[in-house]
Formats: structure tokens, sequence, C-alpha cells
């Protein structure tokens, strides 16, 4: 997918919101637990009531693996409904890979190639040979850990007197096919999203830590949207656990319709 399609779904349907498929067995309704696959029941119930609300779906890698193969069959079973279904939905394989450059391009292959995913999350720490191989695909985007919301981000992302997020934005721009480049910031570091947009003014964002985590979706729109919107805001417990009853789809779409509604009233806002 290119990103201008993308801004085109964000204006066409007055939202940013990514939602992310983080099914944890403890705390699926109790009802989709006799299905045969739970964790698929649940994924496609809440991807057809948030869908309209959506342009975006972030299924987290965590979630399928600690289930071993049955967990796989539910990935792969969960981006072919996405990719048959919902077409013009991004999608996000929440992976935060990186490794030496033959290991990166063996998982860029498994994301890219195998399941058809639209991204995947990529860790930079050990530099431009771990992170080139998920550029080289053509249609296809890494999203670059920046700077996260998390509170160990303060150990290493960021310093009073040289910000590693910086250093590895800046450095970032000059690998091979950087245009292919997206980069996670945390919406609960609003303070730095201005400084940030002066140096990748015109690449996407992926923002999660709005809603449970506590960042200002307000704040996130006022600094970092661009020309393009470039953003993509994601909620995962937000919008998937409203309700642990039979009721829970209905309950995930009017969390997802009530983030859409104050998206549009920012993009009225905000949009250049």
């Amino acid at each position: 997918m290119t990103l201008a399609f993308l801004t085109g779904q964000i204006l066409a349907k007055k939202t940013f919101l990514c939602v992310g498929l983080d099914p944890d067995l403890d705390k699926l309704p109790k009802h989709l637990l006799t299905e045969s696959d739970p964790v698929f029941a649940f994924n496609k119930t809440i991807i057809d009531a948030t869908a309209p609300y959506s342009v975006a779906f972030k299924p987290n890698l965590a979630f399928y693996e600690v289930l071993g193969t049955k967990g796989w069959v539910s990935l792969e079973k969960t981006i072919g409904y996405l990719n048959t279904n919902y077409p013009n939905h991004f999608t996000i394989a929440d992976a935060k890979r990186g490794d030496i450059g033959n290991t990166s391009r063996m998982y860029a292959k498994t994301f890219f190639d195998l399941l058809d995913f639209d991204s995947v999350t990529v860790a930079p720490y050990m530099g431009k040979d771990s992170v080139e191989p998920f550029l080289e695909f053509e249609g296809k985007h890494t999203i670059l850990l920046a700077l996260t919301s998390n509170d160990g981000a303060r150990d290493f992302q960021l310093d009073k007197g040289d910000n590693l997020f910086e250093k590895v934005i800046e450095t970032s721009k000059k690998w091979k096919n950087a245009e292919n480049m997206m980069y996670v910031v945390g919406a609960t570091q609003t303070a730095h999203l201005k400084k940030i947009r002066k140096l990748i003014p015109d690449s996407f964002l992926l923002i999660p830590g709005v809603g449970a985590q506590g960042g200002s979706l307000e704040d996130v729109c006022r600094f970092g949207m661009n020309k393009n919107i470039g953003l993509l805001v994601n909620s995962s417990r937000g919008i998937i656990y409203q309700s642990g009853g039979k009721d829970f789809a209905g309950k995930a779409a009017e969390e997802a319709q009530k983030i859409q509604s104050e998206m549009a009233s920012y993009l009225e806002k905000f949009c250049p």
C-alpha cells in the first residue's frame, strides 16, 4: 500500500485509528473459548466491528507466539482475513524484529512475502545492516522504533545531554530506501514531537500510548500532524477489551466510533 493511498483513506473516513489485535486468552469473552480457534474468532469479530472507524490493524506478535503453532495459525488466518476482506486497511506486524543482515532478510520475507503485511516494526539498535533488508521490499514499510512510551525509554532513548532517539532518526534518514521508513513515537512523548517533526517532517508516525497508557490524542495531533496527516494512532486494550461478555463487539465498535469522532474534529482543526 502506498502512503498516498493511506492518506486518502484517512481523509475519506476521517480517521487515522489503528486497532491493535492483542488477543489474550485470559481476557477473551468466555463464550469464545469453546471455538476451535478462539483467537481468530475474537479477531474476526473485532475487525468486522471496528473496520468502519479505522484505517489500520496491528497484530502484536507476542500474543500469538505465546500460543505456539496454534497462535501462528491464528495469525495467518487473521492477516488472510484482513487482506481478503479489508484490503484498504493498512496492516502492521508488530514484531519489533532486528538482527544481522541475513537474519533480518529472513524476518522481512516472513512478514512481507509469506504473510503479506504492509509493514513491520523494527528495532534499530544493531544499525543499518539490520534494517536495510526490510527497506528493500517495494510497496512495504518499515516502522522504526524511535521514541517509546514505556518508563524504560529513559534508560537509553532520552538523555539530558544528547537524546539517542534523535541520533536514531537522523542516522536512519541516510539509509538506502529510507523513503520506506515510518517511525514509532509514543503518545506520552508529545514534548518531543515538535523536534521530531523538524527531523522528519514528511514521515508517517505510528503512535501507541493513547488511552490505556494516558497519552493525549489532541496533543499528538497538535504537534504531530503534517500536510499528509502523517499519523496512525493505535489503541489496543482500550478498544478490544471494553467488554468481556457477548456484547464485546458492540462495545468495541462504540469505543472505536468515539475515537473516530474525536479524530475527525482534530483533522478539521489541525490538518494543514
